[in-house]
């Protein structure tokens, strides 16, 4: 099921939303999103620690990205450069979903995130590599994500990364949990090879949601 979606929302291209204009009496059963952050609202209500988040929240997190087809076309757009959409967020900030879309070859620069992270690798498959502080920065970690498999970020294990699209032929997409409003924390990009770092905030490349709580169809089914 979709919201109102404005042409802004595709960044000028014609082709992708006369797409979505088209599909759009197609409703995507987003049950299993909505299921998701039920599961993941009852964790920030019993104020999970931060190892409840990045141990339960991954379970749940595998369970969301076991099956591609509720994500809605419209979230998995790909663009010149990567694209983060905004899925939910919860009303009080304490956690949020977004969904990456990678377009062939295409990374973000190292970033960090400054609160705990999870990445379910929803289609394709992506590299996570950890860096390390120095002038220059070095290597650390390398997560290589497929299909299904997630895998955690937090200042208590590494916070600093790159991330990019493994594949050169086609997009990948993976589905980010975040402890925190990710697209308006103040966070920094780093240069590899000094080290330097500059504040930023990312924002998010949607202005409009998946409508959850559409349950007509569920409610006259019963």
């Amino acid at each position: 099921m979709f919201v109102h979606c404005p042409f802004s929302v595709f960044h000028g291209n014609l082709a992708s939303f006369a797409r979505f204009c088209r599909e759009g009496s197609i409703m995507t059963d987003v049950a299993p999103l909505r299921d998701f952050i039920r599961a993941m609202t009852r964790l920030a209500n019993e104020d999970a620690s931060e190892t409840r988040w990045l141990t339960e929240g991954a379970t749940l997190l595998r369970g969301l990205v076991a099956d591609e087809a509720w994500l809605p076309d419209a979230f998995a757009e790909p663009g010149p450069r990567y694209r983060q959409y905004l899925l939910h967020c919860d009303p009080l900030e304490r956690f949020c979903v977004v969904s990456f879309v990678w377009g062939p070859g295409q990374r973000t620069p190292i970033h960090n995130h400054t609160v705990w992270g999870l990445v379910g690798m929803l289609r394709g498959e992506e590299v996570s590599t950890e860096m390390v502080r120095g002038a220059p920065m070095r290597t650390g970690q390398v997560d290589h994500l497929k299909q299904g498999e997630v895998v955690a970020v937090s200042a208590d294990t590494y916070d600093i990364h790159v991330v990019e699209n493994a594949l050169r032929d086609r997009a990948s997409i993976s589905i980010h949990v975040y402890g925190g409003n990710i697209g308006a924390v103040i966070r920094s990009v780093f240069d590899a090879a000094t080290g330097a770092e500059k504040r930023f905030v990312s924002g998010y490349d949607n202005t409009a949601v998946p409508n959850l709580w559409d349950r007509s169809r569920d409610t006259l089914a019963a």
